[in-house]
């Protein structure tokens, strides 16, 4: 019988436990059970607002970025048409002399055959020097 009145003032002795650590935990409360759902649901809006508010940022500041980007992309596209522009217009002084060159160098080559044929046409016409008296030089 010792050992069952061991047992029930243990048992007797948790639940006293029990009741004075739940009336302490009810004294020494912050807030009511209502209160602390109201500040949890605020602390959650003023979280998702935050959170909101961060998100916007970002995204103002990778806009911010990818103008940048596209302003100096658009400065490497400018400089890059104005290299081209330069590039081209060299290009066209180069094929323009060459012409000039091929043009200038055809007619020396024109005039030296023209020259050619009336040296031609001069040696034939006179005499050569070893024609005898009575032939005639060819024309």
């Amino acid at each position: 019988m010792a050992k069952e009145t061991q047992s029930s003032s243990g048992f007797s002795w948790f639940l006293a436990g029990l009741g004075i650590g739940a009336l302490i935990g009810v004294l020494y409360a912050p807030k009511a059970g209502r209160e602390t759902r109201e500040n949890l649901a605020t602390s959650a809006r003023e979280g998702t607002e935050y959170l909101r508010q961060r998100s916007r940022d970002a995204a103002d500041q990778i806009n911010q970025i990818v103008d940048r980007g596209k302003s100096q992309m658009s400065g490497y596209v400018d400089r890059g048409r104005e290299y081209v522009g330069r590039t081209r217009a060299q290009w066209d002084d180069f094929v323009a002399q060459g012409r000039q060159f091929v043009s200038d160098q055809a007619d020396k080559v024109s005039a030296a055959v023209d020259a050619g044929k009336e040296a031609y046409r001069q040696t034939a016409a006179t005499p050569a020097a070893t024609t005898t008296g009575n032939e005639q030089a060819p024309l």
